[in-house]
């Protein structure tokens, strides 16, 4: 094999870290990308209509057929749904500690296919069936008996565990097949979220129409049935993509590792910080580039944690913490504000499944003679925010991305605050819907003797809609963002955050639902929410919760005023200087710029010595996206000099007429070429001197190696 050819195999292996199931690297031509992800894709589209084909009319059944009251239903659905989305922390655990993503995803889905099985049993079989009745008193109906229940909740309860090692793990699975050190796949790594998240929502869309449907008017042993198969078929799908995967190995539990940081801080809370941040413990950069990940440089934040990195006479690391981990933990707490923030709209999302399905069983739903499920109006959520999610991909981030110059268009938090305001518009048009409702049933004298009311159901439409708005901004966004913003290591974790805050939610929900009623009937009170609806003052309670998203959405504005981005290397000196401000600080600072001035960063660039091309080539990539993606990007793809036509002629552009565009691109290819020049020795800039634009540099080193 000829020198060439073995510099391109080289070249191909991934620089992650990822790995085949026997722990050998990979090749980037052989496995991961799009090809690796469509197995997964798919595998969502399936399983999220097994999954909300249960939970999208679960409150139908509780109410008709274990004759439960709104309440108590209600409570049932978002706690049980509360469930479901806090297990993903366990299974991030046993994921990211013991087993890793992919044989915790396959013993999961064993557990989670196990209860969709019990949960089929439980509707179908005669003696786990519950007795029927069609009285509206529900105090004259049979009660179910304990073994119904047991089962019945049992398997739910088991689906929950199964889900919890499966709904982390996809996702970070999926991520793990594109290579942060390439661009061309970190780009494609930019858009996967949207995509996944419209798998996701065409899998919920299909469960909302067809699956609620057949379980209202065919019968719930099918209802069932059918999802149970989508999911033995979504397990199918995954499997058949094993060759294609890359892996990450586990790389320990992420709570130990805050915990020792958090303890070892604690022990040296009485000992000073050193001024200089080097003087702090740190591991070499080749322990971490084994690891295929980065080392992540000191910041003024959270300043009490760096205690654990002072290098006292022990090796414990329960006492000494190198200053990744500790800024890994740091990471990890200050998303914690961010995450408290997003639970009241979680609060909002779970009264789509529960108080916004029991509206719709007050009113008129028939068109000819089709009668539409309640549960089918949460389709609407989907449609609309399947469509916002592409319009918001297509057109608005291209059109925002002129005037903020983000590659996304707009932050996380942005994002995140826009659908917060969409929430209080949702509550507050809910509010005004329901009162129209009930002014309805009171003029039609329907108040006190329940009954359908003379309006059509698609008055409810609105609130749907605007809540599938606010999704395509929130929910891509938070899932976005806590894998975004975890460290390396902490990805599995980062992931379950977002479920986590969708479970605090959905137990706050029933716990503010129990306390509104209980409340508003002490001393012979009417009470807001009870069964027959139309005497009920759910207008009340939806304004409740609108003033509720109000007060949130102004304090995560504060939150997020100062929330602190993960920080590259040459943002941590800014941070550093302005959190310490000394003299002696000061002139450290300054000498820190003028090697900021000289090298791109807080450090020069590696040196390309000998045969060490290929870990040169990892780290110098990784050291030009520190300094700023764009510089890489000068490398990647290129740069140009301006031109334009004149007669028909293409001319050279005169450095004065540039536009402004035309400027930051021609500097951040002189950054890349000043990088470079200042990475190799004298024999290897002869190389490259002549050359004037980066990626022709980066091709002739190459080449010479």
């Amino acid at each position: 094999m000829s020198m060439a050819d073995q510099e391109e195999c080289i070249d191909d292996y991934t620089e992650d870290g990822s790995v085949d199931l026997k722990g050998n690297p990979v090749l980037r031509s052989k496995r991961g990308g799009w090809r690796a992800c469509s197995f997964v894709v798919v595998y969502e589209v399936f399983e999220r209509m097994a999954y909300f084909g249960i939970q999208s009319n679960l409150i139908m059944y509780l109410t008709k057929k274990l004759h439960q009251d709104t309440v108590t239903a209600s409570n049932n659905v978002t706690n049980w749904v509360g469930a479901v989305c806090l297990t993903p922390i366990l299974g991030a655990y046993i994921a990211d500690a013991h087993l890793g993503r992919y044989w915790t995803f396959i013993d999961a889905s064993s557990i989670y296919f196990a209860g969709m099985v019990m949960l089929t049993s439980s509707v179908s079989l005669p003696s786990l069936k519950p007795p029927s009745c069609i009285d509206p008193n529900l105090n004259n109906c049979k009660k179910v008996s304990t073994l119904q229940l047991a089962v019945f909740y049992g398997s739910l309860y088991t689906l929950a565990l199964g889900t919890g090692g499966t709904e982390p793990n996809i996702s970070a699975i999926g991520t793990d097949q594109f290579d942060d050190f390439q661009l061309k796949e970190k780009k494609q790594k930019i858009s996967f979220f949207n995509w996944w998240m419209f798998s996701i929502f065409f899998g919920i869309l299909f469960a909302n129409t067809v699956v609620v449907w057949l379980q209202d008017n065919v019968g719930w042993t099918l209802g069932f049935a059918l999802p149970t198969l989508g999911l033995a078929i979504s397990i199918v799908i995954f499997l058949a993509g094993s060759p294609f995967y890359r892996h990450k190995m586990p790389t320990g539990s992420p709570f130990v590792g805050m915990a020792q940081v958090i303890f070892a801080a604690m022990s040296n809370w009485k000992v000073p910080l050193p001024h200089d941040p080097n003087d702090l413990y740190e591991l070499d950069s080749e322990v971490y580039e084994k690891k295929g990940c980065y080392r992540i440089d000191p910041t003024a934040t959270l300043r009490f944690l760096s205690k654990a990195s002072i290098k006292i006479n022990s090796t414990s690391p329960w006492k000494l913490c190198s200053v990744t981990k500790v800024e890994e933990t740091k990471q990890m707490i200050r998303m914690l504000p961010i995450l408290v923030s997003t639970f009241v709209p979680s609060i909002i999302l779970a009264q789509v499944n529960t108080l916004f399905i029991k509206q719709g069983t007050t009113l008129q739903r028939g068109i000819g003679n089709f009668e539409i499920p309640p549960a089918s109006l949460s389709a609407f959520v989907i449609l609309t925010l399947l469509i916002s999610v592409v319009l918001y991909d297509w057109f608005f981030v291209k059109f925002i991305q002129k005037w903020t110059k983000n590659p996304r268009g707009i932050t996380f938090l942005q994002r995140m605050g826009i659908r917060m305001i969409f929430h209080i518009i949702v509550m507050f048009v809910a509010f005004l819907t329901e009162t129209h409702r009930l002014s309805v049933a009171r003029e039609h004298g329907l108040i006190k003797k329940g009954g359908q009311v003379p309006l059509s159901i698609f008055i409810l439409l609105p609130q749907f809609i605007f809540m599938g708005i606010a999704g395509a901004f929130l929910e891509v966004a938070k899932i976005d963002f806590f894998y975004d913003q975890a460290p390396e290591n902490m990805k599995s974790l980062g992931s379950s955050y977002n479920m986590t805050t969708i479970a605090v939610g959905s137990f706050l929900s029933s716990f503010l639902l129990s306390t509104v009623s209980d409340i508003t009937k002490r001393r012979n009170g009417h009470g807001w929410i009870l069964n027959n609806l139309n005497d009920s003052h759910l207008d009340y309670y939806y304004a409740f919760l609108a003033l509720l998203s109000f007060v949130n959405f102004i304090i995560f504005l504060f939150i997020s005023k100062y929330y602190v981005y993960r920080a590259e290397v040459s943002d941590s000196i800014y941070l550093l200087k302005e959190e310490l401000g000394s003299v002696w600080l000061g002139l450290y600072y300054d000498l820190l710029m003028e090697m900021l001035r000289e090298g791109g960063s807080t450090s020069r660039p590696p040196m390309l010595e000998g045969a060490n091309y290929p870990y040169w080539k990892t780290k110098m990539c990784a050291f030009l996206r520190a300094v700023d993606e764009r510089v890489w990007m000068a490398v990647e793809d290129g740069w140009k000099c301006p031109t334009f036509v004149e007669d028909e002629v293409v001319k050279l552009k005169q450095m004065s007429l540039w536009t402004t565009e035309e400027m930051e691109r021609a500097n951040f290819n002189s950054k890349a070429m000043h990088a470079l020049f200042n990475a190799v020795s004298t024999n290897q800039l002869k190389v490259i001197a002549n050359c004037e634009i980066a990626k022709e540099a980066w091709e002739k080193l190459r080449i010479k190696k």
